[in-house]
């Protein structure tokens, strides 16, 4: 495994923020030693968790093989801004991918050419569509990622991408009623008198583990909105139309409902992109503990990945 003295190299970062949808984005930006301009990665988390919950871990060994990386928390999470707090709508999150890209073509240390797009779980499945709505994006790796708990009612079309595009641009995503989970906890060891968000004993384990640190701002506490969009914000309508090189790393034993492995696999045979699947053990949260075996597997298959996909 790697110890902290081989990380030494890029366990500096500077502070960074940028605004999105009327909020200012907050996070970090680690600085390879290399000369600049450098290959950059951007990376989120997935449902409430925040930046220091093992995602920092994984920007260390990037930044270690000589790639820049913004790390930030969504809206209405962690130190980011953004009200209401703790609401999470897929769409605002990719948007957020999108400003975060932007931000990366402000600095002149950046190879604005050579950004690629990192997610986990539900970030996952934002990083895959983002990905293909945001030309910009020249790589994607994902993890475990949340692409439904079945396929959506129709194929991916033109007609349906186009509109994906509309929306994400500048469309309507707001939530209704009955379209909206929450306020409820993110998870809970008693699911008959205190049910969650996330229901699995393992999502209960490593969200007090990790979360229950001290300093990582995470909150026991959740609103989902999806918005009634024309056209679902889905991995699975937006695949084909993903040009980046993209990696998939995929739980064989996932125990989350909306990572049906079936339905991730059809995602991943409609991808026209140079792409790459990795089955991995450990359910969901397997990668997120370190340091572990998994961990460096992980972490060193997506270096790999990425170091070769911003290469050139």
């Amino acid at each position: 495994g790697f110890g902290r003295a081989q990380l030494q190299g890029c366990t500096m970062f500077e502070a960074v923020e940028f605004p999105s949808e009327g909020a200012l984005l907050r996070g970090r930006f680690y600085r390879p030693e290399r000369a600049a301009p450098f290959p950059a990665v951007v990376m989120t988390h997935g449902t409430t968790a925040t930046i220091t919950m093992a995602l920092d871990r994984y920007a260390e060994i990037f930044c270690q093989a000589g790639l820049a990386v913004l790390l930030y928390d969504h809206r209405n999470f962690g130190s980011s801004g953004g009200e209401p707090r703790q609401e999470i709508n897929p769409w605002i999150q990719a948007r957020g991918y999108r400003d975060a890209v932007s931000y990366l073509h402000t600095r002149t240390d950046v190879r604005h050419d050579r950004i690629a797009i990192w997610g986990d779980s539900y970030s996952g499945l934002i990083a895959l569509v983002a990905a293909a709505l945001d030309r910009r994006v020249a790589a994607v790796a994902v993890q475990c990622p949340t692409c439904g708990a079945e396929k959506p009612n129709s194929e991916p079309t033109d007609e349906s991408f186009q509109k994906l595009q509309t929306i994400f641009a500048g469309g309507d995503v707001s939530g209704t009623p009955a379209t909206t989970t929450g306020p409820l906890p993110v998870v809970s060891s008693d699911q008959s008198g205190t049910p969650s968000l996330l229901k699995p004993i393992q999502a209960f384990k490593w969200f007090i583990d990790y979360g229950g640190r001290h300093g990582t701002l995470w909150e026991n506490r959740v609103t989902r909105v999806i918005p009634p969009t024309p056209v679902p914000f889905s991995a699975y309508l937006a695949a084909p139309y993903i040009q980046a090189a993209t990696f998939m790393m995929v739980g064989r034993h996932d125990e989350m409902v909306h990572c049906n492995l079936g339905v991730t696999r059809a995602t991943y045979d409609l991808l026209r992109c140079p792409k790459q699947w990795v089955d991995i053990d450990g359910g969901h949260f397997g990668l997120l503990y370190f340091p572990s075996e998994l961990f460096d597997r992980a972490s060193s298959l997506q270096r790999d990945f990425l170091v070769d996909a911003l290469s050139g």
